[in-house]
């Protein structure tokens, strides 16, 4: 059981911003992704779930033996992906609970009723430190950035994907806060959850170790290895270590 990234080549407004990349994530395994500003690190998470900008002009995605590379992104996420934004959005008007309700629904059909999913959602609550509060308000609406990176992984508990791909998930985030998301991001892996963790620093990884480190430079994925390669990122930066 795996997602598998088969020699995917991506454009962005006719500009070809991914070139080849391939690996697998397998259940249970955590693979950081790293790479400088403008390596294309979002573009192939945005890519994978199916943002309609982002064109793939080659290669396959491949989830669990099925092809989902020309599928809609309801049909990704249904089929067991999930994409943890770097950059949250507002969607006035709807509350935290009644989106996690929704999204259940679409992705886990007649698998939940309203007593597990509630107790479900408090305890990711619990975990998360996050006021009970907050699952009334509108998603992310006047929320702090270090408060929308805990509703991304109250989404990740409450819906339980089998493969997750966070995006930056760390960033802005204080050292509590970090250690919060940190947690999250183990529960899921512990669960069976493939994580593909899109990072600058390897801050996070002194929390969730990878089973494997991946670094994206022009839009190749140019040495791939254990977490040693992120602290040797973090001690001489992307061009001397990937020389």
């Amino acid at each position: 059981m795996s997602l598998a990234i088969e020699h995917f080549a991506v454009r962005v407004e006719g500009k070809n911003i991914l070139h080849d990349v391939s690996f697998e994530v397998k259940t249970g395994e955590v693979h950081a992704l790293m790479g400088p500003n403008g390596s294309g690190k979002s573009t192939l998470a945005n890519a994978l779930m199916g943002h309609p900008r982002y064109v793939i002009a080659s290669g396959r995605i491949v989830v669990d033996g099925q092809d989902v590379t020309t599928v809609s992104p309801d049909k990704r996420a249904q089929a067991g992906l999930f994409l943890s934004f770097q950059y949250p959005v507002e969607i006035p008007g709807v509350s935290v609970q009644n989106f996690l309700r929704t999204a259940w629904r679409s992705t886990h059909a007649g698998q939940l009723d309203h007593k597990i999913f509630t107790a479900r959602l408090q305890q990711a609550v619990a975990d998360l430190q996050i006021d009970p509060k907050f699952v009334k308000r509108a998603i992310n609406e006047g929320f702090s950035g270090g408060e929308k990176k805990r509703m991304e992984m109250l989404q990740l508990a409450v819906l339980q994907p089998k493969y997750a791909i966070l995006d930056e998930t760390d960033s802005g985030l204080d050292v509590d806060a970090l250690k919060v998301v940190a947690q999250s991001v183990q529960r899921a892996r512990e669960a069976g959850v493939g994580i593909l963790l899109i990072t600058h620093y390897s801050r996070i990884l002194e929390f969730v170790v990878p089973d494997f480190v991946h670094i994206l430079t022009g839009g190749k994925i140019v040495q791939s290895g254990t977490k040693d390669l992120a602290y040797t990122i973090e001690r001489t930066g992307y061009k001397e270590a990937v020389q």
